[in-house]
């Protein structure tokens, strides 16, 4: 069993995407010899190349930060270079928040100009609030005003983020009409206004899957170019997403290497997979849909909880048992409906299949 890098200590759990692959990033611009936009770190093509990844002149390799389809990447990075917002879309699970940031982190240097959207989101999150002991001590003046991440980006040419932009309340969702057609924030305490400069745009992200949602309006459609992201096309696709993702969180974690437990990975994703599409993989038994997305992203959490075990209680090689009740709760959302396509799920599928024994029994024993 190989042993984990030691940190320090004092690096941060989770680094923001400019600062975790800022060698790539440096190695890229050193390298960029294509136009770029105005206050664009990078040019298009060095933005797609970060991430989709590839291999430099110099030979710096660019990790892969999304696996998918190139047009998609080549669509998104587009669409920044012009006057339309983009909107990132897709079932919960498709990457869109990490996209974003990556996009974000690519073109401006900074990912971190974020609204996080949720029922409770004011207006001010999007538009600008205030200091209220400047204000009552000398009423409106610039000075006690407070921008929002989406003010800043305008005023610096920066790339602002909406993340769930759909479970923002639709009256403070049209907030943002006027910042993306007429590319002005009005002020009218001041009788000012923000006007963007060049390099601003606006990355959101939205499911139309998940609970809570609030449908855009059609002139808040308008202002987007949507790129829908899919989840991944082949089982190959997403086990390689879930090995990444998985050893680059249990480097922060100090967690065992993910390679050791690929063939756990595999099997969660194969899980996965034939749940959320009714049929096994081979085509020849279909099976009941629990009432969950099985996301990618829930794949990853599963075995990060699972190397977790394995590297506190058992050997640290990730096995069936330290895998079966993360997948469990992930399945089992409706106690009752969801129990029973689990079940009937184990005994047709999973009992029947060469080499999964120690599985079946695992899931057995936590679905007891």
């Amino acid at each position: 069993m190989s042993t984990p890098e030691k940190t320090t200590g004092t690096e941060p759990l989770r680094p923001h995407a400019e600062d975790a692959f800022a060698h790539e990033l440096k190695a890229l611009e050193a390298a960029d010899d294509r136009p770029r936009p105005t206050r664009w770190k990078l040019s298009p093509w060095a933005v797609a190349t970060y991430l989709l990844g590839g291999e430099l002149a110099d030979g710096t390799v660019i990790t892969p930060k999304y696996v998918g389809p190139r047009r998609i990447v080549e669509v998104a990075v587009t669409t920044l270079a012009t006057d339309r917002a983009l909107l990132l879309l897709g079932v919960p699970g498709t990457a869109k928040t990490w996209v974003s940031e990556h996009l974000a982190a690519a073109v401006s240097g900074d990912s971190t100009l974020l609204v996080q959207g949720t029922a409770g989101t004011p207006e001010e999150a999007i538009r600008y609030g205030w200091n209220y002991a400047r204000l009552l001590a000398h009423g409106p003046s610039r000075e006690a005003l407070v921008p929002s991440p989406v003010m800043r980006a305008m005023a610096e040419g920066m790339t602002a983020r909406v993340e769930e932009l759909t479970r923002i309340p639709a009256d403070v969702q049209d907030t943002l009409i006027t910042v993306l057609s007429e590319k002005t924030l009005p002020i009218p305490e001041l009788g000012q206004e923000v006007q963007a400069v060049r390099g601003f745009n606006l990355i959101a992200t939205a499911n139309d899957r998940d609970r809570g949602v609030n449908e855009l309006s059609s002139a808040l459609r308008r202002r987007f170019n949507t790129v829908v992201l899919p989840l991944p096309a082949t089982a190959d696709a997403e086990v390689d997403i879930v090995a990444r993702r998985v050893d680059q969180m249990g480097r922060a974690l100090d967690l065992p290497a993910a390679p050791e437990g690929l063939e756990e990975i595999r099997r969660v994703v194969t899980v996965f997979r034939e749940l959320r599409d009714g049929v096994t993989d081979d085509g020849r038994t279909k099976v009941k849909s629990p009432s969950g997305t099985l996301s990618t992203a829930e794949a990853i959490s599963v075995v990060t909880g699972g190397l977790a075990l394995a590297a506190h209680f058992g050997d640290g090689v990730l096995r069936p048992s330290d895998v079966a009740a993360g997948i469990l709760g992930a399945v089992i959302r409706d106690p009752a409906a969801d129990r029973v396509v689990w079940q009937e799920y184990l005994e047709a599928v999973v009992r029947e299949r060469d080499g999964w024994k120690d599985f079946y029994r695992a899931c057995r024993e936590v679905t007891a």
